[in-house]
């Protein structure tokens, strides 16, 4: 039967999808609004410092005073810090503030007579720093304006942003399940009706609650549903009629043959006193009797099985023994090769005479006069393989040997009815075992019984059954060629 698979497993990959998409989603817009909120607020930063370095400019040329009386006008100005430099004097509004500050590339614009800027990074604040001459002085002057408040702002709001991003992703894949959950229910409701009609409940049927694909999908379901309940309802019915015409006719049968062996018995007693040219015609009649009673036990025992109606009687019994007695029991000691441990199984001894008969028999008949048999033990398994030196089955012929009445070549005769291995499988499935077969041309061919050592579910079939009959009787004439 196949494994199950877990609807679970398709509704977390679905919610996973859902949530990438979605957190990929807003994390791609959570980037791109920072980005632009940030170049923004930058770029209005520098504008405005730019601007107030412009004005702080104009405003020291207007001034034209000392150095302290400078940084006194500028400082009523706005929040920065003022560094300057003139004559060669250094001076600064900030005492952690100074030239030293000032990068290269800004002094070096600055001394051209360009107005630059520059963001730095001075123990741990953030300036935008700007730095521009005093027209008609040697005097430059540079401004640090702080943007701590600037960069936390952005910081908080990319905090905001990434934790959108997570919420989002969460809720999609609340939705993902959601939607998978409810999408996924009628397909597990098939799944498991499906898995109910497997296993024979064949009234399972879908209930049509939607009018969209699922609902159409329930209404097919429960159309291929019926469908099947009344084929197989209808194949068990043939099955069952020909069960009971195979049994019929071998009991409308036998009553009639009964007579045909009593009579042919009596021919061959007076076979001798027959003239030579009845003789022969006697002889067949005879045999022709015998494979017409022994296809007529075949055809009753088949029918016993389809039925199930003989008990399983579990007995200890040593396969290596049971061989060997077979083989003198049917006279075949000079022609059948017997090796291998005595393996003790736990099995139905009259079932296991009759399966390792119909296999001898085969090998006898079939491949070159003679068998050899090889009893052995593989774990908790018993093996009884029948072996012969025939010239093979072919290959397209090796799926088919265990069907009823087939033969791999009808012509090449034989008194075969093409139901001894078909019986010797149906027992031995009967017993919780198999027949498998290999064959090579020119070769020969070997049937290998399969039988568990001990099986606890024959062993209770036996308590089950215990009280009862067990017709052993003609074991040894049903098997018998």
């Amino acid at each position: 039967m196949a494994s199950r698979v877990a609807p679970v497993r398709f509704r977390r990959r679905l919610t996973v999808a859902f949530a990438l998409v979605g957190g990929l989603a807003a994390l791609v817009l959570a980037v791109g609004s920072y980005l632009v909120v940030r170049d923004a607020r930058l770029d209005a930063s520098t504008e405005a410092a730019l601007e107030q370095a412009r004005f702080n400019l104009v405003l020291a040329q207007e001034v034209g005073a000392e150095p302290e009386e400078l940084l006194e006008a500028l400082a009523r100005r706005g929040a920065f810090t003022t560094v300057g430099v003139s004559g060669g004097e250094t001076f600064s509004s900030s005492v952690s503030l100074g030239l030293e500050q000032v990068p290269q590339d800004v002094k070096a614009l600055v001394a051209e007579g360009q107005l630059a800027y520059n963001r730095v990074e001075v123990g741990g604040a953030r300036y935008l720093l700007t730095g521009g001459n005093v027209a008609g002085t040697d005097a430059d002057l540079y401004f640090f304006f702080p943007e701590d408040e600037l960069w936390d702002d952005l910081a908080q709001l990319r905090n905001v942003l990434l934790a959108g991003t997570v919420l989002v992703a969460l809720l999609a894949g609340a939705v993902g399940w959601f939607v998978a959950r409810r999408t996924l229910a009628p397909v597990a409701r098939a799944s498991e009706a499906a898995r109910s009609v497997a296993e024979g409940m064949l009234e399972t049927r879908l209930p049509v609650e939607r009018e969209d694909e699922f609902g159409a999908w329930a209404a097919s379901f429960n159309e291929m549903a019926d469908a099947l309940a009344a084929k197989i309802s209808a194949l068990a019915a043939a099955q069952e009629r020909e069960r009971r015409f195979t049994s019929d006719v071998a009991h409308e049968l036998r009553t009639p043959l009964t007579a045909l062996v009593a009579e042919a018995e009596a021919l061959r007693t007076h076979l001798d006193a027959l003239p030579q040219e009845a003789r022969r015609a006697a002889e067949l009649l005879v045999g022709d009797v015998a494979r017409l009673r022994r296809l007529v036990e075949e055809l009753m025992e088949i029918s016993r099985l389809d039925a199930s109606a003989e008990a399983v009687v579990v007995e200890p019994v040593k396969l290596r023994a049971l061989v060997d007695a077979s083989a003198r029991a049917r006279g075949w000691g000079g022609r059948v090769a017997a090796e291998g441990e005595d393996v003790v199984v736990e099995s139905d001894r009259r079932r296991l005479e009759r399966i390792i008969g119909n296999l001898v028999e085969n090998a006898l008949e079939h491949g070159g006069g003679e068998a050899r048999v090889v009893v052995s033990a593989n774990g908790d398994e018993a093996c009884v393989a029948v072996s012969d030196t025939g010239a093979g089955i072919p290959q397209e012929d090796l799926a088919h040997v265990f069907e009823r009445f087939y033969k791999a070549d009808p012509a090449r005769g034989g008194s075969g009815s093409g139901l001894g291995l078909a019986i010797a499988r149906e027992h031995a499935r009967a017993l919780g075992g198999d027949i498998e077969v290999e064959s090579e041309a020119d070769v020969g061919s070997t049937f290998t019984l399969r039988l568990p050592i001990v099986s606890e579910s024959l062993r209770g079939r036996d308590e089950g059954v215990s009280g009862g009959s067990d017709d052993r009787g003609g074991t040894e004439e049903e098997g018998s060629p």
